[in-house]
């Protein structure tokens, strides 16, 4: 009887961010994400308040990619990212 092998699935991370309407150009940052498999090595960098752009820089050095970006309003949006094993 043949093996059936289970196939591995993609680890999904998907944050949802704003930035300060007070201050024009403010950074972005995480409000909250949501991880289905795993964000290791990154996964303290996805707290609620840290900079959006350094669990960003993390997630892509270690394989993962932009699967979908958008804009909600002219402060907010979400980021999925997905990496396949």
């Amino acid at each position: 009887m043949a093996k059936v092998k289970a196939v591995p699935q993609p680890d999904l991370v998907l944050i949802s961010w704003t930035r300060n309407p007070l201050i024009p150009g403010s950074a972005r940052r995480i409000i909250t994400s949501r991880v289905i498999g795993s964000a290791s090595p990154c996964t303290t960098l996805l707290a609620s308040g840290r900079l959006l752009i350094v669990a960003l820089n993390c997630l892509l050095r270690n394989g993962f990619f932009i699967v979908v970006s958008r804009k909600t309003s002219s402060i907010s949006g979400f980021i999925l990212l997905q990496r396949n094993h």
